[in-house]
């Protein structure tokens, strides 16, 4: 799919282009440049299987934070991040190893030609490292000075005879293709892995996380390393966590510039204003591709009680482009922002405060209603983009409790939902992880409305 020039550079700002794809920043507002910031080469973010760009908002707010200027560093949407089946088998709504490549070598090239660089730096987090992998090593390492590979399945999830197409199978000839040989990385570019001590659930000995108990996988906690890399592991952190834990952000900014970062922690700015793509899922599949005609609205809510203070702070359609926003906040305000859509249930998100402006905050409807939420008079749910939620390693409670449906042991769970008697809708939920908290309201479920309160870290 070819990008759409729609690039418009503004002094320092740069408005977003190809809706749907990359999101460069429309914000020049960073902290001011670090020591050595300047080291680092333009970076570009690629997310992992049936995620986008947002997941990379800490990371994006952390390099600003140290001196990074926004418009060096852009994150892409891939059209349809879900893979398929059979890598060679079409299926509505999801891509191919070679579809990814080819968006991720027009979004390098984008980037190359807005920096002016000649080599750009790749991060990529789980499936995301299966295009840079595949754009490097079929000829694409002239473009690309570093690459950081966090929780990437490089071995496989699993390794059998059996689904032999399937992208994620090392035995299969994609990965075979791309391991093949003394060194599994490219000379000329700089290869760095990040990886877990023994609890990312994609890296198991044992196949119960892909469905087969009992029967091994054929693959290690080692997996994600590979032979000529730098290989880190980074400790008791789980699968999402290899790319976006502060202690991932730190390898990742000492590995592309060269030193330690100044500081780990977000450094906030006086005035923030956020912006994103509110994408689709057909046919429940998850996707990046624009919804037309949504309405997104951003309300002040008291983090106590989640209840609105004031009217809306911004209410708006978006456009064939599916883009909504800027909506400008306070960095201490927390915020409950409404996706309503046709044929999607409304959803009402409840998030911490922003401490940064941000134009990658995507929207997607949460799930449809289904037989189990059946008699419910209210729906919750309660999500860590970023992670999991691993028991007993973190606090977690949901309306006062540690919830039921989320595993001990390897974390493997990011949402848990709460159901309440009819009787009960309207009144407020809290959520806890770790030091973070979300009062959501609870709304009713007749309505087709759902609660979601999103963690940010």
């Amino acid at each position: 799919m070819s990008i759409s020039r729609r690039t418009l550079l503004r002094g320092a700002s740069v408005l977003p282009l190809a809706a749907g794809h990359f999101g460069f920043s429309a914000f020049a507002q960073t902290a001011p440049a670090a020591p050595g910031a300047a080291q680092a080469p333009p970076i570009l973010f690629v997310h992992g299987n049936g995620d986008h760009a947002a997941l990379w908002i800490t990371t994006l707010w952390r390099m600003e934070s140290n001196g990074v200027p926004r418009d060096r560093m852009l994150a892409i949407n891939f059209t349809d991040p879900l893979a398929r089946t059979d890598d060679k088998v079409e299926q509505p709504n999801r891509s191919s190893t070679e579809d990814q490549r080819r968006e991720l070598g027009e979004a390098i090239k984008e980037l190359k030609r807005h920096t002016g660089a000649a080599r750009v730096a790749l991060v990529g987090n789980s499936r995301g490292g299966n295009p840079i992998r595949g754009y490097i090593k079929n000829g694409g390492g002239a473009d690309v000075s570093h690459a950081v590979l966090c929780g990437v399945p490089n071995h496989g999830v699993y390794d059998w005879e059996q689904n032999l197409g399937n992208e994620f199978n090392g035995r299969g000839p994609f990965l075979r293709g791309l391991n093949d040989g003394d060194s599994e990385v490219t000379p000329g570019t700089a290869f760095l892995t990040l990886r877990s001590d023994g609890i990312d659930k994609y890296a198991q000995a044992d196949g119960r996380f892909v469905g087969k108990p009992g029967t091994s996988t054929g693959v290690t906690a080692d997996g994600p390393a590979l032979k000529g890399a730098t290989n880190l592991v980074l400790g008791a952190i789980d699968h999402r966590e290899t790319a976006f834990h502060p202690r991932a952000f730190r390898e990742i900014f000492k590995f592309l510039a060269g030193r330690e970062p100044d500081r780990i922690a977000i450094a906030p700015e006086a005035e923030v204003r956020l912006s994103g793509l509110v994408t689709g899922t057909p046919g429940g599949v998850q996707t990046n591709r624009p919804v037309a005609g949504a309405t997104v609205e951003v309300h002040r809510v008291s983090p106590d009680t989640g209840e609105r203070l004031g009217g809306p702070l911004y209410s708006a359609q978006t456009g064939a482009d599916g883009r909504w926003g800027p909506a400008k906040v306070d960095p201490s305000w927390n915020l409950e922002i409404v996706l309503l859509s046709a044929g999607s249930t409304t959803t009402h998100f409840y998030r911490s405060p922003f401490p940064r402006s941000s134009d990658v905050v995507h929207l997607r409807a949460a799930r449809p209603l289904g037989p189990a939420d059946a008699g419910a008079g209210a729906v919750v749910l309660m999500s860590r983009p970023r992670g999991y939620f691993g028991l007993p390693r973190d606090v977690v409670l949901f309306d006062g409790k540690q919830p039921a449906d989320v595993k001990p042991g390897v974390p493997t769970d990011s949402v848990s939902t709460l159901r309440l008697p009819a009787a009960e809708a309207g009144r407020a939920v809290a959520s806890q992880f770790n030091e973070e908290r979300i009062v959501a309201r609870a709304w009713p479920a007749s309505e087709n409305r759902i609660a979601l309160a999103e963690f940010t870290y």
